[in-house]
C-alpha cells in the first residue's frame, strides 16, 4: 500500500503572502504538484489558502485525507519569535497613533498564534475540505527551500545557498550538503535581505515586488557603469560576504527603502513601468552588478568551508539567470543546480523531500507535476462547443513547416509545468531566427514591452554548438552567452544588448513531443532551437486547461493552437494548410493527404460563448 504525504504551501496569516502549491508525494516521490495561481487566475495567488490545489492533488489518485499519512507546512512560525523585536520597532514606527495602535495589536495577535496555535487556522480551513484532518508536521521555510536544492541536485555534496526576501527569520542562509543532508552553517538574518534590496530596486522602477524583478533583471543589460549611481547607492549597501543591506531594508516592505533612494538621487520613484530613460537603465545595471557581486562572494568564502565546488541554489533570488551564470562561472565552482521551481511555490517540493536522505531522491530532470487532458476530454469540449479542429497524421512534422513559415503557435500538450517557466506544454512557440519573430510575438501575442527579451528551447546535443561552455540546462534557469557564429541563427532569442540566453534543453525522454517538434523544425530549417514563452497574455497566469487554451488563442495573435493532437487554425490558408467545417484536408508534408471529418462549425471570432 502506497504511502501519501500532502505538502503545501498556504499564502495566509503566519505562512506567507504569495505563491501557494500543493505537492502530492507517493513513497517519497512527486507524482502531482500545482501553483494555486493555475487554478484562481490571479498571478502569485497573494493572500490565498491553496484549497484547489490540494483539491487536485487529493483527485490525481482519487485520494480522501484518511488516506494521507501526513500534511507537511514549509514554514514554522515559532521561528518567528527571533525577530520579534523587529516586528514591535516596525509596528511602532506606522505614522499615526491609530496606526501604531493597530499594527502593535496584529503583531501581539500574531505572535501569541505563531506560539500558542501555529496551525490552528491552516486545521480550520482544512477541515472544509475533509475531515478528519491528518497529523500537520512543519518545517522550516529555508530548510524546505535547501533541501529542494540539494536532494534532486543529484550532488553528493554541495554548498546550497537559499536566498529570498525572508523566512521565518532568516532571509540568506548558507547550508552544507553531503549524505548525512543538511547543515546550516551561516544565516543572515531578516531584515539583512538581498530579496527585499531588489524588491524595493523593483518597485522604485515602477514594477511589483515579487513580480517584476526579472524585468528587472531583462533591463539591466540595457544600462552602463553609472559612478555617480553605484557611489549613492553603496553608501546603503556593504558588499562582500559579510554584505549588509539593513539601511533601505530594515523595514518590512519596500516603502521606506523607496523613500531613501528618493531623497539620495533627488528623483521620484517611477509609477508605472513604461519607456525607461538612459538613468534607470543604469541604475537596474548597478543593483544587478551589487547583487552578483555579494553573492558571488558569499560562494568564494563558503566553497573552502563545505569542502566542495558543487553549488545548489533555491530561494526567490536563485530565479536570476544572469547571477546563476555568473556563479557557475566562478573559478572556484565545478557544477550548479538551480531549483526550477526556486520561489516559494517550490517549498512544498523541498518539505516532502526534507526528511528524505538526499541519496534517496533521484535526479530531477522534470517538472511535468501538473495536470493533463487525455484527446477525448479536448475532442469532447471542441466538439460541444462547435469549434472548427484538425487532426494532422504527422503532427509535428505540420507545426514545423508552419513555424518555419512565420506562424505564432500556441502549444498545449501533456501534464502542465510547475514554476515560473514554460518548459514545452503549455507554450507559445515561434521561429527564432528573426528579431521581427520576437518582435511579432512581443506586440501581438504577448502585449508586453517589446525590449524584454525571449528564451530559446533547443535540443540537447547542439547546447555545445550554440552556446559557449554549452551544457544540458532543462530548466531555463541559467544564463548562457550564445556563440557568434550562430548568433545569426538565434537572433529572436538573444538579448539584444549582452548577447546572452536563457535557453531550455531538451531530450525525448524529458519530453518525446517537444522533442519531435523541435527535430522536425530542424529537418526543415537547419536550426534545432524553437522561441519559447510561456502560455499566457499579460500579467495572467499560464495557461491551465484547454477552456483557458482557447479562448487565449482568440484573444492574442496566435496563428496556430496545438491542443493535444488536434491543431486549431485562424488562417490556415496563410500557411499552407486548410480550415474545415464539416470536411477538408490538412497538408501534412507528405505526398499524402489525410481527409478529417468532424461534425464542428467554424468560429471566426472569440465570443464569450468559447468553451463556457
Amino acid at each position: 500500500m502506497s504511502d501519501y504525504r500532502l505538502a503545501f504551501k498556504p499564502a495566509i496569516g503566519l505562512y506567507g503572502q504569495h505563491d501557494p502549491s500543493a505537492v502530492l508525494f507517493e513513497d517519497g516521490t512527486p507524482v502531482f504538484g500545482i501553483e494555486a495561481e493555475r487554478l484562481t487566475r490571479e498571478k502569485h495567488a497573494p493572500e490565498t489558502f491553496p484549497t484547489g490545489a490540494i483539491e487536485a492533488c487529493l483527485e490525481f489518485r482519487d485520494l480522501e485525507f484518511t488516506d494521507i499519512e501526513t500534511i507537511l507546512l514549509p514554514y514554522d512560525p515559532s521561528l518567528r519569535s527571533r525577530i520579534r523585536s523587529h516586528y514591535v520597532t516596525d509596528a511602532l514606527q506606522a505614522p499615526g497613533l491609530a496606526r501604531k495602535l493597530s499594527a502593535l495589536e496584529e503583531t501581539v495577535v500574531s505572535e501569541c498564534q505563531s506560539r500558542f496555535a501555529p496551525t490552528r487556522q491552516v486545521e480550520r480551513r482544512l477541515a472544509e475540505i475533509d475531515t478528519p484532518v491528518p497529523p500537520i508536521e512543519l518545517r522550516a521555510h529555508h530548510r524546505c527551500h535547501a533541501a529542494s536544492a540539494f536532494h534532486p541536485s543529484g550532488f553528493d555534496d554541495a554548498l546550497v545557498l537559499t536566498l529570498d526576501a525572508k523566512g521565518e527569520y532568516d532571509s540568506t542562509v548558507v547550508w552544507r550538503g553531503d549524505s548525512r543532508g543538511l547543515t546550516r552553517v551561516r544565516t543572515y538574518e531578516h531584515p539583512n535581505s538581498l530579496g527585499l534590496f531588489f524588491a524595493i530596486i523593483t518597485e522604485y522602477l515602477g514594477y511589483r515586488m515579487f513580480n517584476g524583478e526579472g524585468k528587472v533583471m531583462g533591463l539591466a543589460p540595457y544600462g552602463e557603469e553609472n559612478p555617480d549611481i553605484e557611489r549613492t547607492l553603496r553608501t546603503f549597501v556593504d558588499s562582500g560576504a559579510d554584505y549588509d543591506v539593513t539601511s533601505l531594508t530594515k523595514r518590512w516592505g519596500t516603502g521606506h527603502g523607496i523613500e531613501l533612494l528618493e531623497d539620495a538621487f533627488d528623483r521620484p520613484r517611477k509609477e508605472t513601468p513604461g519607456e525607461f530613460d538612459q538613468w534607470e537603465k543604469d541604475l537596474a545595471y548597478t543593483a544587478q552588478k551589487l547583487l552578483e557581486e555579494i553573492v558571488l562572494d558569499i560562494v568564494r568564502a563558503y566553497v573552502g568551508t563545505v569542502n566542495s565546488g558543487n553549488v545548489a541554489l533555491a530561494g526567490g533570488v536563485a530565479l536570476n539567470c544572469k547571477l546563476n551564470k555568473r556563479i557557475r562561472e566562478a573559478t572556484v565552482v565545478d557544477e550548479t543546480f538551480i531549483q526550477p521551481v526556486a520561489n516559494d511555490a517550490g517549498l512544498a517540493l523541498g518539505a516532502g523531500w526534507s526528511d528524505q536522505k538526499p541519496s534517496s531522491v533521484e535526479r530531477l530532470s522534470t517538472v511535468y507535476l501538473g495536470p493533463g487532458y487525455d484527446r477525448e476530454e479536448i475532442e469532447s469540449e471542441l466538439q460541444m462547443n462547435k469549434i472548427d479542429y484538425a487532426e494532422p497524421d504527422h503532427l509535428e512534422r505540420y507545426v514545423a513547416k508552419q513555424l518555419a513559415d512565420g506562424a505564432l503557435v500556441g502549444w498545449f500538450r501533456g501534464r502542465t509545468e510547475m514554476g515560473p517557466r514554460a518548459l514545452g506544454s503549455r507554450s507559445i512557440l515561434a521561429d527564432p531566427r528573426t528579431a521581427a519573430s520576437r518582435d511579432r510575438v512581443n506586440r501581438f501575442v504577448k502585449h508586453r514591452e517589446e525590449w524584454r527579451p525571449f528564451a530559446p528551447s533547443m535540443l540537447e546535443e547542439a547546447a555545445e554548438e550554440y552556446l559557449v561552455d554549452g551544457q544540458p540546462a532543462p530548466f531555463m534557469v541559467d544564463a548562457f552567452d550564445v556563440r557568434p557564429e550562430k548568433a545569426a541563427e538565434l537572433e529572436a532569442v538573444i538579448h539584444p544588448s549582452d548577447g546572452s540566453t536563457r535557453p531550455q534543453t531538451v531530450r525525448a525522454d524529458q519530453n518525446p513531443q517537444y522533442h519531435r517538434l523541435i527535430s522536425e523544425f530542424e529537418s526543415v530549417t537547419g536550426v534545432p532551437v524553437l522561441l519559447n514563452t510561456s502560455f499566457n497574455d499579460h500579467g495572467e497566469p499560464i495557461v491551465n486547461t484547454p477552456t483557458e487554451a482557447v479562448k487565449d488563442f482568440y484573444g492574442m495573435g496566435l496563428d496556430l493552437l496545438v491542443l493535444g493532437d488536434y491543431v486549431l487554425e485562424k488562417s490556415a490558408q496563410q500557411f499552407g494548410g486548410s480550415r474545415r467545417t464539416d470536411e477538408s484536408t490538412i497538408d501534412t508534408g507528405d505526398e499524402t493527404r489525410e481527409t478529417l471529418t468532424r461534425d464542428a462549425a467554424a468560429v471566426t471570432s472569440p465570443d464569450e460563448h468559447l468553451l463556457q
